[in-house]
């Protein structure tokens, strides 16, 4: 029997990121690796042929340290996923409202249902992420604690859901971006195409102007740009910028000629060139 090819996420079975798997790559083995590194090296050492990471969510902003291990990863991005987020109460069977005195969860999903923390004046307590503390309430059997985890994890450890879909905001979005060994260009010929790039200025005054300014001046959107510091120096700042367009279209192209020119010697990697996501059609 040809074994199933796989898709690495970090986290532990039913989490957001397992769903975004299954989703994406329903023939794809989901592989739950501890923490992003693993996941990362589960793709850089053949353990798993993709990797789903979580890079924004439209409530918290940008995932933490995702911006600093992606260039340094040696892997290319290939493709997004968009997931609608649902937070589920949850809590053991002959749990009620009354009886939970606790919820546990990841940070980002403990402050994106503060307004059912604070209707029930639950106690929130910080977990690792949202199906591990799913997996521990669970595991420990008592009706004063509850989860906020996904309707999988519900199913996968045997709870309850108190109650449905309490995050605050009803938008709660996450991009995902998927990884691979090899990068796979999206064909210059279709019709939306998302190209993913990391550049570091020159310390000289209105180095990002300059920097930015070819992008305006040949029409290209860009949509994500975000800043931090390299290797602890405050001399020193990289970016991580989303654009739309490929680089081989004439616009995007001298752009990036232009970037290339006012940025430091080899500094500007392309990290991704690869389909934009249906989701995006509805941003506009």
């Amino acid at each position: 029997m040809k074994q199933r090819k796989r898709i690495a996420f970090q986290g532990e079975p039913g989490a957001n990121s397992h769903i975004a798997c299954d989703e994406a790559y329903p023939g794809y083995e989901p592989l739950p690796c501890p923490t992003f590194e693993d996941a990362f090296a589960a793709v850089r050492t053949g353990r798993a042929k993709l990797g789903m990471i979580p890079i924004d969510n439209s409530v918290a902003g940008r995932v933490a340290d995702i911006h600093h291990l992606m260039p340094r990863s040696g892997l290319h991005i290939v493709g997004e996923w968009f997931l609608p987020v649902q937070h589920q109460l949850m809590a053991p069977r002959g749990a009620t409202l009354r009886t939970i005195k606790t919820v546990e969860s990841h940070v980002h999903a403990l402050g994106q249902c503060r307004n059912i923390i604070r209707q029930l004046r639950i106690k929130a307590v910080v977990a690792a992420d949202t199906a591990g503390a799913a997996r521990e309430v669970a595991e420990a059997g008592d009706i004063s604690r509850a989860a906020l985890a996904t309707r999988l994890a519900a199913k996968i450890y045997g709870l309850q859901i108190l109650k449905k879909d309490v995050a605050d905001a009803k938008h709660n979005t996450t991009r995902f971006v998927v990884l691979a060994r090899k990068p796979k260009w999206a064909s210059r010929k279709e019709q939306r195409v998302m190209t993913t790039f990391v550049f570091e200025v020159r310390n000289i005054p209105a180095a990002l102007y300059k920097a930015l300014g070819g992008f305006a001046t040949n029409g290209v959107n860009m949509t994500k740009l975000e800043s931090y510091m390299v290797d602890g120096t405050f001399a020193a700042t990289q970016f991580y910028a989303d654009v739309q367009g490929h680089p081989k279209h004439r616009g995007l192209e001298l752009a990036l000629e232009e970037l290339e020119f006012v940025s430091q010697p080899k500094s500007l990697k392309i990290l991704g060139v690869y389909p934009a996501h249906s989701f995006r059609e509805t941003l506009k």
